[in-house]
């Protein structure tokens, strides 16, 4: 599976950046899927459903299936998994894109807004090979993409991975 990333700090356009680039993919006939790393707590049940109780009562692991989708919940008892074991969860696809992580070491797209205020992560890190800005970043050791072109930030990760 090929793996690649977005990163940059919060309200950069991230998780924008993320769907848009699914729905492009997708439309190239590429399966991905994806993984977004929580900085909180998190919850994917509700309390009072069957699932939640399961869970509530101790369990650690709660497999929740219906014909439409399943979601394995797991409870940790120690510290967060390092993304090498999350990838190990994953199914089989064409393309993983990864949200967050920004200290791991695969390849990423740095998203930037100059209205958030926030420098570059770019400078610092070698694993960013592009950033996707809006506004005017200020580096130019690496392309720097319109945040709003999904096709050509597609373009890019694409040529990086291979597809």
């Amino acid at each position: 599976m090929k793996l690649y990333g977005v990163t940059g700090w919060k309200n950069a356009g991230k998780t924008g950046l993320m769907v848009r680039l699914v729905s492009e993919f997708r439309g190239r006939g590429v399966r991905v899927s994806t993984l977004k790393h929580a900085h909180h707590s998190f919850d994917v049940d509700h309390e009072g459903k069957d699932s939640r109780r399961h869970r509530d009562a101790g369990a650690h692991q709660v497999l929740l299936s219906s014909g439409k989708r399943w979601a394995l919940m797991t409870e940790l008892d120690g510290p967060e998994p390092p993304l090498e074991a999350l990838l190990d969860q994953m199914a089989p696809v064409d393309l993983i894109l990864v949200e967050g992580w920004k200290r791991d070491r695969h390849p990423k797209v740095e998203a930037w807004r100059a209205e958030t205020g926030r420098p570059l992560i770019a400078p610092d890190d070698p694993t960013i090979r592009a950033v996707a800005a809006k506004g005017q970043p200020g580096i130019d050791d690496r392309p720097v993409l319109d945040l709003d072109d999904t096709a050509a930030i597609a373009d890019f990760i694409a040529g990086e991975v291979g597809l």
